[in-house]
């Protein structure tokens, strides 16, 4: 045996070592319960964030330095995954009635947002990293025009703070208003995909309304991502910041394959139950995730005045969404 092959038997052991040796402390332990009860089907979506908030507040995250990177990619997975239950004639028609609506209201959203920039006097950036978020994607806008307009680490917190708080109570308002209002399935879908922040949390309320909300929800929130690409060149325009990097969402590619394949090829759709109830799951883990990142420093550091533009702003876009959605379907 080589020093090269000894040296690299010697590492692993060292590694099982340090695994065998390590004290789990009671607040992993249960965190870690908590992780597999949110994968199992006794928890449902909304349940799950709100343990995660739960978790937060009572014992805190002990994993929290891996949180946000866990959260993005078990999201894009859950994304990908439900593609595979997804018809592609059927999310082409759910785009299309969805389009007008996504212009009308991503236009919207940003010119009321630099409106109550100036009334309220909020700082530029974190007025407009705020806009964003409510009008595309949430968090992942956000995080994709960020480095785009070279906003500051506070900027980028507060505005993902104010679109984590409201995305939470979105979960389990919008589906009771829904239902109590006697929307469709495919009214509801459209419905959320615009007036609901992130997608983790469009998914999560369109889910519990029902299969065809879901599909509906899904396409036109996943479309809707898309504008993050002409938004972000403008915004580089606006705060002349040229040569900045623009993250696009790649995943969204991943999505609309899996749909193609279940639309298209009849063996894939043999396993396409399967990885879409396994997708389900990781979207309840995810939405535990991300509540467990709100935290009493994430809430406190959102101002007053920040937390007002964004409640008008998503008051404002869903009902300017409903009256939309509900004048489409007459």
């Amino acid at each position: 045996m080589n020093r090269k092959s000894k040296s690299r038997i010697d590492f692993r052991t060292l590694v099982v070592k340090e695994i065998f040796n390590k004290h789990v402390s009671i607040r992993e332990i249960i965190f870690i319960a908590l992780v597999l009860l949110c994968l199992s089907s006794f928890v449902s979506p909304p349940v799950a964030l709100l343990l995660g908030v739960m978790t937060a507040q009572v014992m805190g995250h002990p994993y929290m330095h891996l949180n946000h990177r866990a959260s993005h990619l078990l999201l894009q997975f859950s994304v990908v995954g439900l593609g595979f239950g997804m018809h592609a004639e059927s999310a082409l028609k759910a785009g299309r009635e969805g389009l007008m609506l996504t212009v009308g209201s991503i236009i919207g959203t940003l010119v009321l947002g630099f409106v109550l920039h100036k009334v309220l006097k909020i700082e530029k950036k974190t007025a407009f990293l705020v806009s964003v978020g409510t009008a595309i994607c949430g968090g992942s806008a956000i995080a994709a025009i960020a480095p785009v307009i070279k906003a500051q680490e506070k900027q980028i917190s507060v505005a993902l703070g104010v679109v984590f708080v409201l995305n939470s109570l979105a979960l389990f308002l919008f589906p009771p208003i829904g239902h109590f209002l006697g929307l469709s399935q495919n009214t509801f879908g459209l419905w959320s995909a615009v007036a609901v922040h992130d997608t983790s949390s469009v998914v999560g309320v369109a889910a519990k309304y029902g299969s065809e909300a879901l599909e509906v929800a899904t396409t036109v929130k996943l479309a809707r991502a898309l504008w993050i690409i002409p938004v972000a060149l403008c915004s580089s325009v606006i705060f002349r910041t040229k040569g900045s990097k623009i993250k696009i969402p790649y995943f969204i590619g991943l999505f609309i394959l899996g749909m193609l394949l279940n639309t298209y090829v009849p063996s894939v759709r043999y396993i396409s139950p399967y990885v879409v109830e396994i997708s389900k799951s990781a979207l309840t883990l995810t939405l535990f995730l991300i509540g467990c990142g709100l935290t009493r420093k994430t809430v406190a550091a959102v101002g007053g005045r920040l937390f007002i533009m964004g409640c008008l702003l998503w008051f404002v876009i869903s009902v300017f969404a409903f009256w939309m959605v509900t004048s489409l379907g007459r």
